[in-house]
């Protein structure tokens, strides 16, 4: 398979009344210039850092563009994972250079015009503002010249490397406003003329399907139009949302619950330990001889760590409209691919790619969850059951239990301890959990592909079915590339296939092998006599991007200062996504709970576009993970998920949020990630101060002091 990035023309573009030099620029004759946002727009500050990028070599105020979300266009693949695509916190990274060359070529190609119009050498002119000037007092705004310069072609310009004017700069967000004053767009607001509204009545067990139904009695009701029996349950379309909830309440279904229905929590925790005592699994890390030294240890530490499954719990709930008709699919939907959308639209309708029109909404939240298009391909099929356009809308509840998870995992942890040199010198790291890449493999393969020969792509998602669930890095990641200096270091992966679907949630596999990671290094400190932040010093001996977070984290959090009767403080630091994050928490325990008072942050994440949009990234991992640390799981019983809202799934609230101060690493080298490195730390340092404060090790998430050992 090849992957493909097309950035776009960069000479004939356009008209007499639009330039449109590349697939991101759009500069008209008059009115402001317009930028096309690749990736998806879903909290997270993507438009904002798009505009920064193309205005600083455009040479123009980004608070002056206004932004549009691409549809599915492969002129839009994310240049770091070759389709189009919003994930992994790659955006930055992945348009740092496609943006800024978007920017320059169109600069470069409005100057050459400026210079034919002039008879000047275009080394003379300036572009400043949207404008261009020569020395000789000859000016044109970039509007006056788009029409000259959509005939031009230039080769590729070179590229500012310092003296930025743009990137760097604190930047108030341009979708500010909109979402202030309520005009800003999302999934859940398109109202496409003559659409019903459906909602859908799914099995509460996930392999669940329809045997039979009666929908007469919601038939009966005012505002239903039709109910429907389509793959994923029973649809109910009516005029509003109102009418089709009430009508998806009276529908009655016999369902064949399938092979997910003993599905159990306290089932698969055991089945977890047992995997992890009958073998070591698939090696996917190997220094020294960990084993051995193991073996040979006179002083030893043994650990158990679990985290559960969570989902996403997006504020905005999973819903998209459709219009399907013979020859045209159209979508309408808040998701984080694009082309996956179409790929299943394109599977569902049998029409062509090239008929199928995918319309970027803003998302209320993504997460991962997004990646999944399950609510996409409802619409369409609802829409081609009707035979005409249609909204699906899912309630809280059918988000939380139908959804996909972030996979519950068991980690084994042994550590040998050499007490007179203070160090550790062998450690084993096995984790039992399950592949996300394989059950996502079949859309992913599609989104690369979606017009490619379907018996290949079958044959490819069979192999990697086969063959990933042993090697999923998504499964251990973190783990296997833990930054500490011991010499002998082993990291086991054994696959259990749990029966429970699961995907991409914020920071992956990270979320949680740092939680055990950096709990079981504090548990190495605290049994070898040393201070927790020292002891990390000192294991992070010539890692300096690691010291210089943990080095900054900790003297903004006074870690060496006393604190109040009653607080303490824990540490963590993790490398994910190409940062790395160190986080010191002050936490209490008051009446048996546990509260965080305080977070201070640390981050390197290469070059900074938009600090006010880095630190607002941290803040809200720092809310997101402390809720996951705190009060999140999701359980099965007899395959139902137990939870339904945020009253039994709970995310930090206001009155128990903490102070959260960040602080950024200065650096000159390429974008990272940052839109989940946060995460992964909350738990760990929580754990860690707890421990610090009460000496009862908290191994299980949510932290809670009934489960303290």
């Amino acid at each position: 398979m090849v992957g493909v990035w097309v950035l776009g023309r960069e000479s004939g573009a356009g008209n007499a009344e639009l330039f449109a030099p590349n697939a991101f620029i759009r500069i008209p004759k008059t009115g402001p210039i317009r930028v096309v946002v690749g990736r998806v727009e879903m909290g997270q500050g993507t438009a904002t850092s798009t505009a920064m990028l193309i205005a600083e070599e455009l040479e123009v105020d980004p608070s002056t563009l206004e932004v549009e979300l691409a549809g599915a266009d492969r002129a839009y693949s994310n240049s770091k994972l070759n389709f189009q695509l919003t994930g992994g916190s790659t955006s930055v990274a992945s348009d740092w250079e496609p943006l800024r060359h978007a920017g320059a070529s169109a600069r470069e190609m409005l100057k050459e015009a400026a210079a034919l119009r002039w008879n000047v050498p275009r080394g003379e002119l300036t572009a400043k503002h949207g404008v261009i000037t020569h020395a000789s007092g000859k000016s044109a705004t970039y509007g006056e010249l788009a029409s000259d310069a959509a005939k031009v072609t230039i080769r590729s310009p070179d590229l500012k490397t310092k003296d930025f004017t743009v990137i760097g700069k604190p930047m108030q967000r341009l979708d500010a406003v909109s979402k202030t004053n309520g005009s800003a767009n999302f999934g859940i607001d398109v109202q496409v003329p003559g659409a019903l509204v459906a909602v859908i009545v799914r099995c509460p067990v996930h392999t669940g399907t329809v045997k039979s139904f009666d929908g007469s009695a919601a038939l009966a009701l005012p505002g239903v139009k039709h109910v429907v029996s389509v793959p994923q349950g029973v649809a109910v379309v009516a005029e509003t949302y109102w009418h089709a909830r009430q009508g998806a309440n009276v529908v009655t279904v016999e369902w064949d619950e399938g092979s997910a229905a003993s599905v159990d929590s306290v089932e698969l925790r055991t089945a977890h330990r047992a995997l992890l005592t009958k073998a070591n699994g698939k090696r996917r890390r190997d220094d020294g001889k960990a084993d051995d030294t193991l073996k040979a240890a006179t002083k030893k530490l043994e650990a158990e760590y679990f985290a559960p499954f969570l989902a996403h719990a997006t504020l905005e709930p999973q819903n998209a409209t459709a219009h399907v008709t013979a020859d045209r699919c159209e979508i309408w939907a808040p998701t984080q691919s694009p082309a996956m959308a179409l790929a299943l639209a394109a599977r569902i309708t049998h029409l062509p790619p090239e008929k199928i029109v995918v319309h970027q909404t803003l998302l209320g939240g993504g997460f991962g969850r997004r990646l999944g298009q399950d609510y996409v391909g409802e619409a369409v099929e609802v829409s081609r059951a009707i035979g005409g356009p249609v909204k699906v809308v899912w309630s809280r509840e059918d988000d939380m239990r139908r959804s996909f998870y972030r996979p519950a995992a068991t980690h084994a942890l042994s550590a040998a301890l050499d007490e007179t040199r203070g160090v550790v010198t062998a450690w084993k790291h096995h984790v039992v959990s399950q592949s996300i890449f394989a059950q996502v493999l079949d859309s992913f393969v599609g989104g690369v592909s979606p017009g490619g020969p379907e018996k290949l792509k079958q044959k490819t998602v069979s192999l990697g079915q086969k063959y990933l669930p042993a090697v999923d890095p998504t499964s251990y990641e973190g783990a296997d590339s833990m930054a500490y200096g011991i010499e002998h270091v082993a990291v086991d992966f054994t696959f259990h296939d749990s029966n429970v679907p699961t995907g991409f949630w914020r920071s992956v596999g990270h979320s949680h092998t740092a939680f055990a990671t950096e709990s079981f290094i504090d548990e190495c400190a605290w049994g070898l006599g040393k201070d927790p932040a020292e002891f990390r010093r000192t294991l992070l001996a010539g890692k300096s991007r690691h010291l210089a977070c943990l080095e900054l984290a900790t003297k903004q959090a006074g870690w060496a200062s006393p604190l109040d009767a009653g607080r303490a403080r824990g540490v963590a630091v993790h490398e994910s996504f190409g940062s790395v994050v160190a986080c010191v928490v002050e936490a209490s325990v008051e009446a048996d709970a546990i509260r965080v008072h305080r977070v201070v942050m640390a981050s390197d994440c290469g070059r900074v576009i938009n600090p006010d949009g880095v630190r607002a990234q941290l803040e809200s991992a720092a809310i997101f993970g402390l809720s996951a640390a705190l009060k999140q799981r999701i359980t099965f019983e007899k395959g139902r998920v137990q939870q339904s809202n945020f009253h039994d799934f709970a995310p930090l609230r206001m009155s128990e949020s903490p102070r959260i101060e960040t602080h950024l690493v200065p650096s000159e080298a390429e974008p990272t990630g940052i839109g989940e490195p946060g995460v992964p730390v909350m738990a760990p340092a929580l754990a860690n101060a707890v421990y610090a404060l009460t000496k009862k090790r908290l191994r299980t998430l949510p932290l809670s002091l009934d489960e303290a050992t």
